[in-house]
């Protein structure tokens, strides 16, 4: 395409629509109707340019055109506030809930899988001592699990665990794509768990395990779960895209688990914060499984609510059809 005819065919459009655009408080009727005429024009035009032309200045002027077109037209300037809220009431809790057989087989088997190993070292004649020499399992049972919550301040344990636990996610949900690393990390960590449930449990301290795994740990497995759920579904897109081409179910679903993402982001938070607070807090240890419980349920009923009503509305955490720019564009006339 020779950009300057381009520009030339065009740049008459493109200045009227500007100036529709500047002046839209004070349109008369026919403005309108010339501004609704332009905007698809002028978003075609747009497209043909990303696609067959690599002018960066001219391609910045058209979207800043084409969005101020979609302003203009709407009516509508929405706060910021009520961005951030439609997110957490629909888009987030939605993308979540209909990904809510992934995750919740996920967490079903992980559990499964730790309760195996941990069972296999307190049974398996051997295993322990292969896995820990007697010193180490000693002092692991007796000092290092509990003062993992309790050697560093509550409050940078709590930005500690969150940055650890948001890398987990992220890579879960990063490469869920390729499914094997989801298998990989989610092995990892259950697998650990299990271990160390095996030394403390064999130990008979039992007690102490769970009194201070649970009270965050609810809360905290469930969103690791959530990420590899997503980022199974994100990679079960390509290999089963039903209706959809690959190439756009991969799209939907990645845009949905960019927006599990974020909101996970924020739980993780609150689940650090009961890990660096609550967990090592001097609290009986019903009262500190007590406050993990009703996070947790927090949780599970805001996805299960929100998430369910929204989905029902039609949301799936997608963007809106009208934030979707054309995939096939063709020349305007």
């Amino acid at each position: 395409m020779d950009l300057d005819a381009y520009v030339l065919r065009h740049a008459g459009q493109w200045d009227r629509l500007a100036e529709l655009t500047s002046k839209r408080r004070a349109m008369t009727g026919a403005e309108v109707d010339e501004l609704v005429e332009l905007y698809p024009r002028v978003s075609t035009q747009l497209s043909v340019v990303r696609s067959t032309a690599a002018d960066p200045v001219l391609e910045a002027r058209l979207s800043a055109l084409v969005a101020a077109a979609r302003s203009a037209i709407t009516g509508v300037n929405v706060p910021v506030w009520q961005t951030v809220g439609r997110f957490f009431t629909t888009t987030f809790p939605a993308a979540v809930y209909r990904a809510r057989w992934w995750w919740i087989t996920v967490g079903i088997v992980s559990v499964a899988l730790a309760a195996l190993v941990a069972w296999r070292v307190i049974t398996v004649p051997g295993l322990a001592e292969s896995l820990l020499p007697a010193d180490q399992a000693q002092q692991l049972v007796e000092h290092d699990f509990a003062a993992y919550y309790s050697n560093n301040p509550a409050a940078d344990f709590a930005l500690q665990v969150w940055l650890n636990n948001a890398r987990v996610t992220a890579t879960c949900l990063v490469l869920g794509v390729l499914i094997v690393p989801v298998v990989v990390v989610l092995w990892i960590n259950m697998a650990n768990v299990g271990a160390i449930a095996g030394f403390m449990i064999g130990a008979g301290r039992a007690d102490v395990f769970y009194g201070l795994l649970l009270p965050h740990g609810m809360l905290e497995l469930t969103i690791v779960f959530v990420a590899a759920g997503a980022g199974l579904r994100l990679g079960w897109s390509w290999i089963a895209p039903g209706p959809r081409t690959r190439a756009s179910a991969l799209a939907a679903e990645g845009r949905a688990a960019g927006a599990i993402a974020l909101g996970l982001g924020v739980w993780l938070l609150v689940s650090g914060l009961v890990e660096g607070f609550v967990t090592p807090s001097r609290l009986p240890a019903q009262d500190r499984l007590a406050i993990g419980a009703v996070v947790w349920l927090a949780f599970l009923t805001y996805v299960f609510t929100l998430g369910r009503r929204a989905a029902r509305a039609g949301v799936t955490g997608d963007l809106e059809a009208d934030e979707l720019e054309a995939t096939v564009p063709q020349e305007a006339a």
